[in-house]
């Protein structure tokens, strides 16, 4: 069993994420808002000079710059290579600047995955 973490450098591309995991087998993903140290340095993650009574828009105008980082946990060597193939396809090769960094980590023990 493996931990796949995966973060998505353009957020514009989740839906289609989550559509081609699930389309490969996931059954299940947890997707968080997140920042590399680039943006962080360039001021560019999550804010935290919101207003005493901010407005919706306050809420909405930083989330869209941060990336997502979308993990989920692979039962053999076969599905890992199905996420990383359908997760290629969709952002480009991973080699490639501004499409995402993959991390797969083996799994010793897990508890409440069973469904």
């Amino acid at each position: 069993m493996y931990l796949v973490t995966f973060v998505l450098h353009d957020p514009d591309l989740l839906e289609e994420l989550l559509d081609a995991w699930t389309k490969a087998g996931v059954e299940g993903a947890t997707v968080l808002f997140s920042s590399g140290m680039g943006r962080f340095r360039q001021k560019q993650t999550m804010r935290d000079d919101l207003p005493l009574i901010p407005s919706l828009d306050d809420f909405y105008e930083a989330p869209q710059t941060l990336n997502r980082t979308v993990f989920t946990v692979a039962k053999d060597d076969a599905m890992v290579d199905t996420i990383l193939t359908v997760t290629q396809k969709l952002v480009g090769d991973l080699k490639n600047p501004d499409t995402g960094v993959m991390i797969v980590t083996p799994v010793a023990r897990a508890y409440g995955l069973e469904a």
